[in-house]
């Protein structure tokens, strides 16, 4: 387990392992997978048909600044341009098109993990406006825990319909800490369970950039072992918590709901947002009819905005502010709002996934991304975050959390800006790690 690893060495040999392991898994990627990009340039990460036009791109290209990414210096370097054929993104036709391709990556609550990537992405009429897709990924961490995850994205211009799915299976040994914000790393409790994942939108445009639907939700845990050797004070609380939510098997768990979405999002490009605003608003009742443990409401509350600074540089300055609330009810503890809760685990770089977790959540954070090279293939960040999850069982928020870092930008796919992001951050009282994500991380 990470906090068994931990222990194991002091903070200055494990900050210089996590180095040495970012060095290895950014050489994988420059050498052995980046010639499969390929592949990546039909999912929805890489597509270049669902990307507008941005003001400082078109800038460039009159300062005629050719553009480069991790293909054209394997391409050059390598002298594979005819295995690497030409762009995806200027594939003809209605679809589908498919691509596989394996990948690594690394985070604190899996260490090192391998990955089968495959997309199949297709257009549902003749306009051709929008790609629709589906993104399937199976993972194996070094931590023997293993998941799958099944993306769609589906358009039907025609229509004005959005059709968005999020359907997981995870089989995931790690650690628990606990409720509220005022835990420490030594509270850490070996946790082990096995979670089904099924949330699907509805959504339809009913104005420019606006959209609104429903959808359904539901998170079933079952095998939950908790380590009864371990923190006893901790072991109390999770399972005082269940009593008293009347959730008192802790062998099974299940929040099975339907919600309302209002969304609005005007970026230039979602993979790599440049400037624009993206927020969403999210009303979910759980009922037990549908299958709950009990009846429980929530409201979930995803701003975020982008915008160049300076005004006429390549540069962003982001926020977002991510707050989750409990507005009646005790949701099981896994369902709990927690650090890395948000849905693509990314929330609290700083801190492992579920350090903190808590009925409610105010998530707060800002990040600056510079270029280093002018050609595009290398840039940079620095980030600050905060956050606070409710204290137990008075449900205040009353200590917030800071975490901070840096990180390295290298571009995968010029066409939709996408790059593979490798960031280092820092929290409270010794907490660190390495964070890998394709895309940014929000």
């Amino acid at each position: 387990m990470m906090l068994k690893f931990k222990k194991k060495y002091t903070y200055c040999s494990l900050a210089f392992q996590n180095f040495i392991k970012s060095f290895i898994i950014l050489f994988f990627l420059i050498f052995v997978l980046s010639p499969l990009s390929q592949g990546f340039a039909q999912s929805n990460f890489f597509d270049n048909n669902t990307i507008r036009k941005d003001s400082i791109g078109d800038s460039l290209q009159k300062n005629k600044i050719e553009q480069k990414d991790l293909r054209d210096v394997i391409k050059k370097t390598f002298k594979l341009k005819s295995f690497l054929g030409s762009d995806t993104t200027n594939q003809k036709g209605e679809g589908p098109f498919l691509s596989v391709l394996p990948a690594v990556g690394y985070a604190l609550s899996s260490g090192v993990t391998g990955a089968l990537v495959s997309n199949i992405s297709f257009y549902t009429d003749t306009l051709k406006k929008k790609l629709s897709s589906f993104l399937a990924s199976a993972y194996y961490s070094q931590y023997n825990q293993y998941w799958a995850i099944v993306n769609s994205n589906i358009f039907y211009e025609k229509h004005k319909m959005n059709f968005v799915g999020d359907w997981r299976y995870y089989k995931f040994p790690t650690n628990t800490f606990g409720l509220g914000s005022k835990n420490s790393l030594s509270d850490a409790v070996p946790i082990d369970y096995s979670y089904i994942r099924i949330y699907q939108l509805a959504m339809k445009e009913i104005a420019p950039n606006f959209f609104t639907g429903i959808g359904y939700h539901l998170d079933y845990h079952y095998n939950i072992k908790l380590d009864s050797n371990q923190n006893k004070t901790i072991i109390s609380e999770i399972n005082n918590y269940n009593i008293k939510s009347k959730n008192s098997s802790f062998a099974t768990s299940a929040s099975s709901g339907l919600s309302l979405n209002l969304q609005y999002d005007n970026r230039s490009n979602s993979v790599n947002p440049e400037k624009g605003i993206f927020a969403i608003i999210q009303y979910r009742e759980n009922f037990k009819f549908l299958g709950s443990n009990k009846n429980w409401k929530s409201l979930l509350i995803d701003f975020r905005k982008y915008f160049h600074f300076p005004n006429n540089s390549n540069n962003v300055l982001s926020f977002w502010s991510y707050n989750y609330f409990t507005l009646k009810g005790n949701p099981p503890y896994l369902d709990l709002s927690n650090t890395g809760g948000d849905a693509y685990s990314n929330s609290g770089r700083g801190y492992v996934q579920g350090r903190f977790r808590g009925k409610n959540m105010i998530y707060l954070e800002t990040e600056y991304r510079f270029e280093i090279s002018r050609n595009g293939l290398f840039g940079g960040v620095v980030f600050a975050n905060t956050e606070s999850l409710s204290e137990y069982p008075s449900n205040k928020i009353e200590t917030f959390l800071p975490g901070a870092g840096v990180g390295l930008r290298l571009k995968m796919n010029k066409q939709s800006k996408a790059n593979i992001a490798i960031d280092y951050g820092f929290g409270l009282n010794g907490s660190h790690g390495l964070f890998f994500n394709i895309g940014e991380v929000f």
